[in-house]
């Protein structure tokens, strides 16, 4: 865990992010997809951030706003005090040096026309931060750093494996020595030792280079091994953050058990919490129900949870449940 008295590097603050319905001729606006709704947490220096959810909970919108790839529609992130959803475009070219992000699919966010050299000289020459020939001595250190050969730099993205373009990938998002990196789902596209690979690399550049990340994924083992904290979310919305090992062996929020309990391990067995089944489809995002949005499928709902959205609450440990779960319980 931080230290109280250490600064957060990240702070996000109610963020939002909506996108609008439009239907109609003349487009009209009807409603609203809430991808992201009222979300916030900080990250601190050095840390690793986990975000897990089902496929649509926000988790990946969360992490592209964080950078600004997408425009927040409400809330602040707070990048060392800054604002960067009111910051001008000059000035969050400037700000993007320190902060990067990591892409699902390694092979789609290359361009297939360059050599990989070319890729990863890209970024320092765009900011005017080397010239070509300094460039070049970077792009060999790095490329050595995350473990591909330097000749390997004249060689085209579809000459690599789908574990080689992740390196690529994490290589590019290094270039400019950053602060913070948004991986969002690095391995999930990885054969399993490869996905280990890629995470023990991600584990040891952080130590080596002091980053932080913000990781998200859907598989738990991953966000277990690499993360300090966890955030779990749900349609767009924060259920619970706490560290890593509150999360998995103290949970308080009914999904995040039930997110566990499908969680493989060696021996089904050896488990010694009471198994949960979640019942039911995820709703729209577009009409998330009224109250707390996990209601619907929830084992433990009541009529409060149908009519009243549950805060955030707590202090190391925060869960937006009006029943969380307790030990005696579980």
């Amino acid at each position: 865990m931080p230290l109280d008295q250490e600064k957060p590097l990240l702070q996000v603050k109610h963020l939002k992010k909506y996108y609008p319905i439009k239907k109609g001729v003349i487009s009209r606006t009807v409603g609203y997809v809430k991808a992201v709704d009222d979300v916030s947490f900080d990250i601190y220096p050095g840390e690793t951030m986990g975000i897990v959810g089902e496929s649509g909970c926000g988790k990946s919108t969360t992490g592209r706003s964080l950078v600004r790839l997408e425009d927040p529609t409400a809330g602040q992130v707070l990048f060392q005090g800054k604002d960067l959803a009111t910051v001008s475009q000059k000035e969050m070219r400037k700000l993007r040096t320190d902060l990067q992000i990591i892409f699902q699919d390694p092979y789609s966010s290359l361009n297939p026309r360059k050599r990989i050299g070319d890729l990863l000289a890209e970024p320092l020459l765009a900011h005017k931060l080397a010239t070509k020939a300094e460039a070049e001595k970077k792009v060999n250190e790095i490329m050595e750093i995350v473990g591909l050969p330097k000749q390997y730099k004249n060689r085209y993205p579809h000459q690599f494996s789908g574990g080689q373009r992740q390196r690529i990938g994490i290589a590019r998002a290094l270039m400019l020595r950053p602060k913070l990196i948004i991986c969002d789902e690095p391995v999930s596209a990885l054969d399993v030792s490869i996905q280990a690979q890629v995470l023990n690399l991600l584990k040891d550049l952080q130590k080596s280079l002091n980053l932080t990340y913000v990781f998200i994924a859907h598989g738990l083992g991953a966000v277990k091994y690499i993360s300090d904290r966890i955030t779990v979310m749900y349609l767009g919305k924060v259920m619970e953050l706490a560290t890593t090992r509150e999360i998995f062996e103290h949970p308080k929020h009914p999904y995040t058990e039930i997110l566990l309990n499908a969680y493989p391990i060696p021996n089904p067995h050896e488990r010694n919490r009471t198994q949960m089944v979640i019942e039911g489809d995820v709703p729209s995002p577009a009409n998330p129900p009224k109250g707390c949005v996990f209601h619907t499928r929830c084992p433990f709902a009541k009529d409060i949870c149908r009519e009243k959205a549950p805060g955030l609450t707590g202090k190391d440990h925060l869960v937006a449940c009006h029943f969380p779960i307790d030990e005696g319980k579980a």
